[in-house]
């Protein structure tokens, strides 16, 4: 049965790769994933662009354990010398756009799932959510579902990790920040000027660290990553505008983050876009960890941001693939470690229920 169940998977991969799926236009994606529940007999629900479906046999009383990988991608970038809407397969790699991140997780877990449907008498109930608009962190993607699918205890993110566990991930905080000055001819005496005034701001931010060092995620990341002031060669202008990326380890919440930042910086003002994607952790004692140490994988955490940064339960990212390849040119997933991931999902759920 697996094996069918990962040629099937890899079938299917090669669709969603020929089908456009930016976030919020995932529609014609969602629909080749309800396909795959009908072809199998498995009762599903399309909420949006979100598809999502329990295994035969739930049981209110028993915990529930989450597999979620998202469908929709990135826009491909111009470096690209293949079609990036074309499944090639060439030297043993699947190319196209979506097919590390996270095509490859996605259809690998729809595979897991469909194999464990009609299980008796497991340990945990299963819910399967292909989700939408997790590359812009959307409304309507895995938070919109929350309040939709049944309570979630604990969760499998389907993300590239070459299939090692990422017992951690990283949150995300960017904020808005102002450095204020006094407009004037650029001809004139200014010694309010709002873009020198940023170069001891620039250097506060370089320089700043945060005291707590996470054993798993490291120290906080705290990047300047964009700039803007002026219009006119000849004006000098009132403010200038920065935009800082914070990258919080699970030391922080997302909102100490920012009240630290909001006391501290010397900015004019610092706000922040969004306090819900902190950062995510699972126990290195919790029964899914332990399986998949037991089964020869290592533990790390992850840099990179993806849905569980919205789930309130333990949350394990594991999936298929290389996180260095994702949204990069003439993106690819090798066959091979699909059909290894499926495996491996496998026999990681096989030694808990």
């Amino acid at each position: 049965m697996i094996a069918t169940l990962t040629q099937e998977a890899i079938a299917l991969l090669k669709n969603l790769i020929e089908t456009q799926s930016f976030s919020s236009e995932e529609d014609k994606t969602a629909e080749l994933i309800e396909q795959w529940f009908k072809t199998h007999n498995i009762d599903a629900t399309r909420t949006k662009n979100n598809v999502w479906a329990v295994n035969k046999n739930f049981e209110e009383a028993k915990p529930t354990l989450l597999l979620n990988s998202h469908h929709d991608t990135v826009k491909p970038n111009s470096a690209y010398t293949k079609d990036p809407f074309k499944a090639i397969v060439a030297d043993g790699k699947l190319f196209g756009l979506g097919s590390n991140d996270a095509g490859g997780c996605l259809v690998s877990l729809l595979a897991t799932f469909t194999y464990f449907y009609e299980h008796e008498d497991l340990n945990y109930n299963l819910v399967m959510v292909a989700s939408a608009e997790e590359e812009n962190s959307g409304s309507n993607g895995l938070n919109s579902m929350l309040q939709i699918m049944p309570k979630v205890d604990v969760a499998i993110v389907g993300e590239p990790t070459l299939m090692q566990l990422a017992i951690a991930e990283k949150g995300l905080v960017v904020f808005d920040a102002k450095v204020k000055g006094r407009p004037s001819h650029a001809a004139h005496p200014n010694p309010d000027n709002a873009i020198y005034n940023c170069i001891e701001v620039l250097q506060w931010f370089k320089d700043y660290s945060f005291k707590k060092t996470s054993e798993t995620l490291g120290e906080v990341k705290m990047t300047v990553s964009q700039i803007k002031a002026g219009e006119q060669h000849n004006a000098i202008p009132a403010e200038v505008d920065l935009v800082i990326d914070v990258r919080v380890n699970d030391c922080y919440s997302n909102a100490e983050i920012a009240e630290m930042l909001q006391n501290e910086s010397p900015c004019d003002s610092i706000i922040p876009r969004s306090l819900r994607l902190n950062s995510s952790s699972i126990p290195k004692e919790h029964p899914l960890v332990q399986s998949g140490l037991a089964m020869g994988r290592e533990t790390y955490g992850s840099p990179t941001l993806s849905d569980q940064a919205v789930l309130a339960c333990p949350s394990l990212k594991l999936g298929p693939g290389d996180s260095t390849r994702s949204h990069s040119a003439d993106e690819f997933i090798y066959l091979k470690e699909i059909e290894e991931g499926i495996g491996l999902y496998v026999e990681l759920l096989e030694r808990i229920f």
